[in-house]
């Protein structure tokens, strides 16, 4: 595989796919939303496991061929020149992996407060009250208590992508990763944008904040949220207040460890909103998606 290839990770609801559509604009890179290709490598990597009794034919190099294959051929049809971005939240449980499969990549891990993301994922489950989403496991008859509890779990959709989060940030290859905040890139993408470009050694390009569009209609719909990835007009912040009871939402406020002044942390570089002093951070939606 002859591209340069950079991963979009992080939080679920935390601004990936806004990312992907405005990185796209540049006809150098190829992004989009979440790609198939997370799930191939886990099912390969599955395959070549013990289980499997005729993995003891495979060594280590032949592993490593194959697992960079699945990539080379979902992207087979890509300018060979173009930077690819591959979107998953599972990359940041794979980080030492794809260290050694490529080893000049970086993963852009999406972050936003997580009482915020949880709020963004029950909107999903009001704006589409007469079909069942596959958020939720297509379940009905639930409560917003029922519904933060599944995709709070560790292996639920915010539990799992914030565990995978902390363990890529607290460990050994920590430094590749950037963290890139949602209500930064929301607020300000004319500064936020130049400066991803620089963390990633990546020339600048003029991107217009205006015009920034992006769709999954047969994705979403197959979900059970239209919607869900959609994208559309200028990138703004417009604060709103919060759908959640007051106890589910302060349940969550201490999750976004990422805030914190720790030591560890000090080797990320990171692209984070910084409210005014005593300020908490604000919900809210960018105008070009949520």
């Amino acid at each position: 595989m002859e591209n340069t290839i950079h991963f979009i990770s992080g939080l679920p609801r935390a601004g990936s796919t806004l990312l992907a559509a405005i990185l796209r604009q540049n006809p150098a890179f190829h992004a989009a939303m979440t790609s198939p290709v997370g799930s191939l490598y886990m099912a390969l990597e599955g395959a070549m496991s013990r289980r499997n009794e005729a993995s003891v034919f495979l060594d280590a190099g032949q592993r490593r061929a194959l697992l960079r294959g699945v990539f080379a051929g979902y992207y087979h049809a890509i300018d060979p020149a173009a930077v690819i971005f591959d979107t998953n939240r599972l990359w940041c449980a794979r980080l030492p992996a794809l260290v050694e499969l490529f080893p000049c990549s970086r993963v852009i891990c999406c972050v936003r407060d997580v009482p915020w993301i949880i709020d963004s994922i029950e909107r999903q489950a009001i704006r589409n009250p007469f079909e069942p989403s596959g958020l939720f496991g297509y379940e009905t008859g639930g409560t917003v208590y029922s519904r933060v509890s599944r995709v709070a779990a560790p292996d639920g959709m915010v539990g799992y992508a914030l565990n995978a989060l902390r363990e890529a940030c607290f460990g050994v290859h920590a430094d590749r990763l950037i963290l890139l905040d949602y209500e930064a890139l929301a607020r300000a993408p004319g500064v936020v944008v130049p400066q991803l470009y620089k963390a990633l050694g990546e020339p600048l390009f003029e991107h217009d904040f205006e015009h920034v569009a992006y769709r999954a209609e047969a994705f979403d719909t197959a979900l059970g949220t239209p919607g869900l990835h959609d994208v559309s007009g200028r990138v703004e912040w417009r604060p709103r207040p919060t759908v959640l009871p007051p106890d589910l939402f302060e349940r969550f406020v201490d999750d976004s460890f990422w805030r914190k002044p720790q030591p560890r942390l000090a080797q990320i570089p990171s692209i984070l909103w910084q409210a005014d002093a005593g300020q908490a951070p604000e919900g809210g939606e960018p105008g070009a998606g949520s």
